[in-house]
């Protein structure tokens, strides 16, 4: 069935957020898209453009052509977003004993939207062809931080991820130690961008990240794409 979708699980009154699958010439007003597939989005109509796997743009008046498995989010109502703690969300320091008490960093609910088979070198662009194929879990989840937040130097994760920025704007870093003054990377977030995995893959579902974390620059929500083997 084509343009099958649903709800995420962190949908709301100030997040749109739709899951859409074997997308064809699927309409978007005004919302982030994530391609949330090893395979290329296709979207425009008289000028095609090709969105990568596990990447993102920002459709106005738009169309996605096709498509294995989209994303689409926007958050339509700012005002008082930040009380979405009131609302489901969950302050990280519930979760994690040793997260900073001060840190004001929530998650939403998690969705677990599939299963994808590929390569992990593949998805931490290590190498281009597919060698050593697996299926992992997807898992979805937003995350929203006020601005100029340290929303915590970490480098352990049991899955591969990538983020993509909804609202606000803010940055990825990297750092040598746990030690913010030890910055050697900075990827910069704008709405709309996707930035490349951070980390490599050091056996069978064995990866290593950087010390890293996310900053926020102004109130923010960014997507967390993960893949569970």
């Amino acid at each position: 069935m084509q343009n099958l979708s649903r709800d995420l699980a962190f949908a709301d009154a100030f997040i749109t957020a739709t899951l859409v699958e074997n997308v064809v010439d699927y309409d978007v007003a005004d919302a982030i898209v994530v391609n949330i597939s090893p395979s290329p989005m296709v979207t425009g109509d008289e000028h095609p453009a090709i969105v990568p796997a596990w990447k993102s743009t920002w459709l106005k008046g738009g169309r996605i052509r096709s498509a294995e498995r989209a994303a689409v989010i926007k958050v339509v109502n700012p005002t008082n977003l930040g009380g979405c703690m009131f609302r489901g969300w969950d302050w990280l320091g519930n979760r994690i004993r040793s997260f900073p008490r001060d840190t004001p960093l929530y998650i939403s609910a998690q969705d677990t939207i599939g299963t994808v088979t590929l390569d992990p070198r593949v998805f931490t662009n290590e190498r281009a062809s597919a060698e050593a194929p697996q299926t992992f879990t997807l898992k979805l989840n937003l995350w929203w931080s006020p601005g100029d937040t340290d929303c915590f130097i970490h480098n352990e994760h049991p899955f591969l991820e990538t983020h993509t920025q909804i609202h606000g704007s803010g940055r990825m870093q990297k750092f040598k130690t746990r030690d913010a003054a030890e910055i050697y990377e900075d990827v910069v977030m704008p709405i709309g961008y996707s930035h490349d995995p951070f980390c490599r893959v050091t056996g069978e579902n064995q990866w290593t990240y950087p010390w890293h974390r996310y900053y926020a620059d102004t109130d923010s929500v960014w997507l967390a794409v993960e893949l569970h083997p």
